[in-house]
């Protein structure tokens, strides 16, 4: 469906001031939930406006303080996080993917409490977080931050990776200057008391959400954790025990019949959900099937939504990868098809940010040798678990949407050619959440293939949350600047050139979310953003920039011929390839530095790298 232009996005309903700290919850309707789980859920938000009116008295500094204290606890359960994520989704000890969830829970929690505490310390200072960014013009007269790398560390575990925060149209550099900070420019303005429906996917979703509402919002949270996380409740607990005990957070288990009572109290100001479109559009119009569907469509033609009050989400989508055609080498196809594979495999492919459809030129000469090349990738990607609940119902839907679907691996992992001609075709516009490929072939080589495949994935693809772009320096050299206005032109929440869409979602200090312009009836990829560490205004994407070439091929003179050298890399394969012979160390290794930050063992983790 045709993506939303570029607008300021609106929230699912005019946001009404917060409600009084004082103000006694009451109980929304709630058939079905026993008396003694009403009373627990009333008594944790009576709790938290207590707590809303504490948390507006503290000032930056305590407020570093106790995020310092959360580190502390994160690290303390690291470990232990990391391991009950992998078991749950039945990646036993061994098991060379279990870096993973190294990367994708304690890795990605701490780097973005260092951004968040780094943000508090130059607020608390009476600077800017964006003091010491750079910032220049992009296309489409904006503005764009370069936020990644800050640090020399950074710039060493991820060589060659960048990260920009591309801002709306006409947001002037003053502007976006004097606002960053959001929330914690007028810290003692409480939020009220926010809702946070956790994601069952990734493990640091449920944390991240929590530290944004908090600190971009000024809104102490509920987080009702989704069944799947549920072996981490306990790691959750202690890792947010510093704000838990003094009334900022707490956390609750439950299905989606406590996720109604909660996003209907009327002791709760806002709803953040990170989950599928469906699950929205229940939230805020109603059931769409069953007794009350007919009242739902009506309050969706005459815009009248059940839920009333302001709500985020970020719900994922079906991500294109557009491989540019050039003249590759074998090895380039290697690299470039297990990096395909990865983008659709890790989690097993368990994540609103899998790529799913690769747009192919039709008319490149090596196209069907990237097809070989990316077969053998998804073949040789390790066996795992298709862990994810309903994940066979989705398997089965591509099996008889796709009766000549390529199936590799275990049998789990299906590769689909359709045609443009194939019009809406499932592929395109499902989101399966599981390891389901899809390959598209438009015609064209250079900018004209680009531009297509550009206004193919904006109007052909479901939802706006990333886009993946792979090209070799020197065919992004020769398109120049048309290259950069193809990039502007995507309609999506973040951009990746060389380097997959979840960089920018392990990144703290790029924004997470669909591209502005979605609202309630039409909510596509989501509405709003997360992360975003440097508490930034008027942001319309994030884009990301990642080596075409790892090292050593990256030194090689014709790797270096777009983005003033940027294409340069010292990173062997990177850890979260699922090809990566040494990704579970590398990945635990990065982690322990971040919590360490032990330089010898750094060292020794940078020689496992070069290992993968």
């Amino acid at each position: 469906m045709p993506k939303a232009a570029p607008v300021t996005p609106a929230p699912a309903s005019a946001p009404a001031p917060a409600p009084a700290a004082t103000a006694a919850p009451r109980r929304a309707p709630a058939p079905g939930l026993p008396d003694n789980t009403r009373s627990e859920l009333d008594a944790a938000i009576a709790q938290l406006r207590t707590g809303s009116r504490t948390w507006a008295q503290l000032t930056l500094d305590q407020r570093a303080r106790l995020l310092e204290r959360v580190r502390a606890a994160v690290v303390a359960v690291a470990e232990e996080w990391a391991d009950v994520a992998a078991v749950s989704k039945g990646l036993e000890a061994g098991h060379p993917l279990r870096g993973e969830e190294w990367l994708s829970g304690p890795y990605a929690t701490l780097v973005a409490l260092d951004a968040y505490l780094d943000t508090l310390a130059a607020l608390a200072r009476g600077e800017s977080p964006l003091k010491n960014v750079k910032t220049d013009g992009a296309p489409g007269g904006r503005r764009r931050a370069h936020v990644f790398p800050l640090n020399p560390i950074d710039g060493v575990l991820l060589s060659g990776y960048t990260g920009e925060v591309w801002f709306e149209p006409g947001a002037t550099e003053a502007e976006v200057r004097r606002s960053a900070g959001l929330a914690q420019l007028t810290p003692t303005v409480s939020g009220g008391v926010g809702l946070v429906l956790g994601a069952g996917n990734v493990t640091s979703i449920p944390v991240l959400d929590v530290m944004y509402e908090l600190l971009a919002h000024n809104r102490v949270v509920i987080l009702k954790v989704n069944p799947t996380q549920d072996p981490l409740v306990p790691v959750f607990e202690r890792a947010l025990a510093p704000l838990v005990e003094p009334g900022f957070v707490r956390i609750v288990r439950g299905g989606g019949d406590v996720g109604a009572y909660l996003a209907e109290h009327r002791g709760v100001d806002h709803v953040h959900i990170t989950g599928a479109a469906p699950t929205f559009d229940t939230i805020v119009w109603g059931p769409s099937s069953g007794p009350g569907a007919s009242a739902t469509a009506r309050r969706r033609r005459e815009n009248r939504p059940r839920l009333k009050k302001p709500i985020t989400a970020e719900l994922g989508g079906v991500s294109p990868i557009i491989v540019v055609p050039g003249a590759w080498s074998d090895a380039d196809l290697t690299f470039q098809a297990e990096h395909v594979a990865t983008m659709r495999l890790q989690n097993s492919g368990h994540n609103c940010i899998a790529g799913q459809v690769v747009v192919l030129s039709s008319d490149w000469p090596q196209r069907a040798a990237f097809l070989a090349a990316l077969r053998t990738a998804i073949d040789a990607a390790p066996a795992r678990p298709v862990w994810y609940p309903r994940s066979d119902e989705k398997l089965a839907a591509a099996a008889s949407d796709y009766p000549d679907a390529v199936w590799s691996g275990d049998g789990t992992r299906a590769i689909v050619e359709t045609s443009p001609g194939d019009g809406a075709s499932a592929v395109q516009t499902t989101e399966y959440f599981a390891p389901v490929l899809g390959v598209v072939s438009l015609p064209g080589n250079g900018q004209e293939f680009l531009d297509r495949a550009v206004a193919h994935a904006n109007d052909e693809l479901t939802g706006t949350l990333g886009a993946n772009v792979l090209i070799d320096p020197v065919t992004q050299a020769a398109l120049g600047d048309g290259f950069e206005r193809a990039i502007a032109d995507l309609r999506y929440g973040t951009v990746s050139i060389n380097s997959w869409t979840a960089f920018g979602f392990l990144t703290p200090t790029l924004p997470w979310g669909g591209f502005p312009g979605a609202t309630p009836v039409d909510v596509q990829s989501g509405i709003g953003i997360v992360h975003n560490a440097l508490l930034l205004d008027r942001i319309e994407r994030a884009v990301t920039r990642g080596p075409f070439r790892p090292f050593p091929r990256s030194a090689a003179p014709r790797s270096l011929g777009a983005s003033n050298g940027r294409a340069f890399s010292v990173l062997p394969k990177p850890p979260w390839f699922v090809s990566s012979r040494t990704g579970a160390r590398v990945s635990e290794g990065f982690t322990r530095f971040r919590m360490d930050g032990n330089l010898v063992k750094l060292a020794a983790t940078l020689v496992q790298a070069f290992r993968a």
